[in-house]
């Protein structure tokens, strides 16, 4: 079952977010209730991720069941990982993490397939709309958003707008420099922040770390989940990495804060689900490194809706850029 064209009342919108390792797709209304969600394994060495994404639309829409046969969608959102060329819906600059993913003109594809309209945006701005209605940015007109997963992703909004830039790449906070005489990062860059705050940095602090005392020549790698579990059992090569964590994430807040001055600072993504044993500590690095008068009333916390806010923020697009000419 396909999603029929849209109307200006349409009531719903399918939302889809787009990973390296798996897609998930929903039906949601204006008000963020999800009527129907199905995933599906990206399969990146197997299929093209743009036939995925197809079945992902058409698979959520047979789930929502016989009642939405004829039923008229406001429009497609997707949040996908990569950098988006925001007004043409194509993929700028795709991730190793999906081959031959760059190029890839999302936006016609899929409204030359459904005739309906389709928004593309990367996936941490979606998540960034979800916070804007549901959660604390429905308080804060100035918020940054943080996703800590296997990088760093970011995104802006200032006076209740996100914030794309010349195209479509602004808010690349995992690519500001914490440490300017530190590692290189796969952009090129040196000692930018998601080499420390990011899933794949702390396995490779940890990894770093026990070459240096001499453990090196473990076949298996320690992931960051066990790092993680590790600290907050007490170790102590587990502590001294996720100090480092701390430290970086609370560095780069630091200068966001005084760049941009923002009401709130949201952290979703894998690595914010430490809870507060991360968060607590990390608000005391950030007031550390910040002037009291711009950090006094930052509130910085977790993404209200967790593993469903990417997917609920693509959806919204539809509504949220409904008079823009895409």
């Amino acid at each position: 079952m396909e999603p029929r064209a849209n109307s200006q009342e349409a009531p719903f919108a399918v939302g889809v977010d787009v990973g390296g390792t798996k897609i998930h797709a929903g039906v949601i209304n204006r008000q963020g209730d999800v009527i129907a969600e199905h995933y599906l394994p990206t399969l990146v060495h197997q299929q093209d991720v743009i036939s995925r994404i197809i079945e992902a639309i058409e698979c959520v829409v047979q789930k929502a069941g016989p009642a939405f046969q004829g039923t008229p969608f406001k429009g497609i959102g997707i949040g996908t990982a990569g950098q988006i060329h925001w007004e043409t819906g194509t993929v700028q600059y795709g991730l190793d993490l999906i081959p031959g993913y760059t190029g890839t003109p999302i936006k016609s594809i899929l409204e030359q397939k459904f005739s309906l309209p389709v928004y593309v945006d990367n996936d941490v701005n979606v998540l960034a709309l979800t916070e804007k209605y549901f959660g604390i940015g429905s308080k804060a007109r100035h918020m940054l958003c943080l996703a800590l997963g296997t990088g760093v992703g970011g995104a802006v909004v200032i006076d209740g707008k996100l914030v794309h830039g010349s195209w479509g790449a602004a808010g690349e906070i995992g690519h500001m420099s914490v440490n300017y005489k530190g590692p290189t990062c796969i952009c090129g860059g040196i000692g930018c922040l998601e080499l420390y705050a990011s899933g794949t940095g702390i396995a490779r602090m940890m990894q770093e770390l026990q070459e240096r005392k001499g453990i090196a020549g473990n076949p298996i790698p320690i992931e960051s989940k066990e790092v993680v579990r590790r600290w907050l059992q007490g170790d102590s090569d587990s502590t001294q990495i996720m100090d480092e964590v701390i430290m970086a994430l609370g560095a780069g807040i630091s200068s966001l804060i005084h760049i941009l001055n923002p009401d709130a600072i949201v952290i979703g993504g894998g690595v914010a689900e430490i809870g507060e044993p991360l968060f607590g500590p990390l608000r005391d690095e950030v007031a550390k490194r910040t002037m009291p008068s711009l950090h006094k009333d930052v509130w910085i916390g977790p993404a209200c809706m967790r593993n469903r806010s990417g997917m609920i923020g693509a959806g919204l697009q539809a509504w949220e850029y409904e008079s823009f000419s895409l």
